[in-house]
């Protein structure tokens, strides 16, 4: 793998880790803003506030960015202020034909984009591969919605009528998270272009690469300047977002604490907000289940992205009557999985995103052995075969012998770490099941579907599955209950969290007035 040489777009990258000669000193773009339609220079730029990017599989340094302040912040939004207009005015069908352009040229470029996405987050490559879907179906998706954005016309008395329509909202913030870059740049900006708006992008500050990327390839489709905009900054830029006079709403995806404080800088103007949360999402296998597909969904509930997934089902309810035959199959696959270099096709386990969170992670195990939970497999720090791998890797760990009030069961890890729990009832499982503030997702696996019903109704979720579990398409609304979030993101229903109605009443005969 390490001498492999691909070529994408006239891009040569040289060896495993070879640098992508996007510019003639071989090195990537200096520039990651990108307002009005190309990289900029920061206006005022201020050494003090330079943010270092490390690449996770390896710990070295990836690139520097400065940090976006008030005046780069306000100059993004007046871009995408002054775009507004043209913009707007395009008919649905025009906008739906740029955005249909930008994701053929995403295709043209899924493995250049896999690659620096695999860079940027350590997730296997593999993975990064079926994250540029996600952003390329979301384009899509929406761009054959956009002609079909329409109000309603309404019958009245006497001959006169009303009608609505539904109306862009101006300018909309966008603030992503570590674990998604590509596809959360994706969601965000194609409901609200498809809509009419125009769009400020603040990717982390962790993963900042490929939303600029974006932006090139929406300039290059024929999205006129100014429509798209990225901002690199930690929390205080995305603070200057939500708070700016000039942006209408906010899209946020993250952890509760910085959600809370996006919804409290956003009440300020009474902008619309959508928040995407945190979760601790419950799966329950009851003994008439498939085992084999229990375990599968088990796996896909937990060990994607290295467990760094909000709607993981970190709590998995097994019933006591099979729980021995679900644990060891359980833990057999686990044990298979291959930890390392995240570009090797079969690597299935990458590097957590820094050092932070893998002491995070280890801190969680370390306290649930100390209240009692038992290591039935991984759980430890890895360490590659190959010297240049400096980055933090965790196996995928199975706690058994846990118990609803231990930490690591209440608590978001945010880390390949599932906690395994039995139960006898289904009246049991459903009250232990919903006993949290979260609730972004939830599923079941069972071969009685009435059954399966019947507790997905009692789950206090906003994403189910039913004898499945993390499987995401652009069609279907993904959103949580409590403390999980507000909105939706995908399906139809987002086309009403990025418009506003206005109703126009028509008189057809004379003004009937009391005085």
């Amino acid at each position: 793998m390490w001498l492999q040489q691909v070529v994408v777009r006239g891009v040569q990258i040289a060896g495993r880790r070879g640098v992508c000669t996007t510019v003639s000193n071989g090195k990537l773009p200096l520039h990651f803003n990108y307002i009005n339609g190309e990289r900029v220079s920061p206006l005022n730029p201020d050494p003090t506030q330079i943010m270092k990017v490390l690449e996770p599989a390896t710990g070295d340094l990836l690139i520097e960015l400065q940090t976006s302040g008030p005046d780069e912040v306000n100059r993004a939004v007046q871009s995408a202020k002054e775009a507004f207009t043209e913009w707007s005015q395009l008919t649905g069908l025009q906008r739906g034909r740029i955005m249909q352009r930008a994701a053929q040229i995403i295709k043209d470029r899924q493995e250049e984009f896999a690659y620096w996405e695999t860079r940027d987050t350590g997730k296997p490559i593999y993975e990064a591969r079926m994250d540029i879907w996600t952003a390329i179906d979301a384009i899509e998706y929406f761009s054959g919605l956009a002609p079909t954005i329409a109000g309603q016309h309404v019958p009245l008395a006497n001959g006169s009528f009303a009608y609505t329509k539904k109306e862009p909202l101006g300018v909309c913030a966008g603030i992503g998270a570590w674990n998604y870059p590509i596809q959360m740049a994706g969601w965000k900006s194609a409901p609200a272009l498809a809509c009419g708006n125009t769009f400020v992008f603040k990717p982390s500050q962790f993963t900042p690469i490929t939303a600029v990327m974006l932006g090139e390839v929406y300039t290059e489709a024929g999205l006129p300047h100014g429509c798209y905009n990225v901002v690199q900054g930690a929390g205080e830029t995305g603070t200057l977002l939500c708070e700016h006079s000039d942006v209408a709403k906010v899209s946020f995806t993250g952890s509760v604490p910085t959600g809370s404080k996006v919804m409290a800088a956003a009440a300020g103007g009474i902008k619309t907000v959508t928040l995407e949360l945190g979760g601790k999402s419950p799966l329950i296998v009851f003994a008439d289940a498939n085992l084999d597909n229990a375990v599968g969904g088990a796996m896909l509930g937990n060990f994607l992205s290295q467990g760094e997934v909000c709607s993981n089902a970190t709590r998995v309810f097994v019933e006591n009557s099979v729980m021995d035959q679900f644990l060891a199959r359980l833990v057999e696959r686990t044990g298979r999985m291959k930890v390392g270099d995240p570009m090797d096709d079969d690597t299935r386990v990458g590097a957590m995103i820094h050092q932070d969170q893998a002491d995070k992670v280890m801190t969680y195990l370390d306290g649930a052995k100390k209240e009692g939970a038992v290591v039935a497999c991984g759980g430890e720090l890895v360490t590659p075969d190959d010297p240049r791998l400096k980055g933090c890797y965790i196996s995928p760990c199975v706690l058994t012998n846990c118990h609803d009030d231990m930490t690591v069961v209440r608590e978001e890890v945010f880390g390949p770490v599932v906690s395994i729990l039995g139960f006898d009832t289904e009246e049991e499982v459903i009250q232990r099941a919903n006993n949290t503030e979260f609730g972004l997702a939830g599923g079941v696996f069972t071969n009685d579907l009435t059954r399966a019903h019947r507790v997905i109704a009692q789950m206090q979720a906003g994403t189910c599955y039913i004898n499945n579990f993390n499987i995401i398409d652009v069609a279907v609304p993904f959103g949580g209950f409590k403390k999980s979030g507000l909105g939706r993101e995908n399906g139809l229903v987002t086309v009403e969290y990025y418009t506003q109605v206005k109703t126009v009443y028509v008189e057809m005969g004379d003004v009937d007035a009391p005085f």
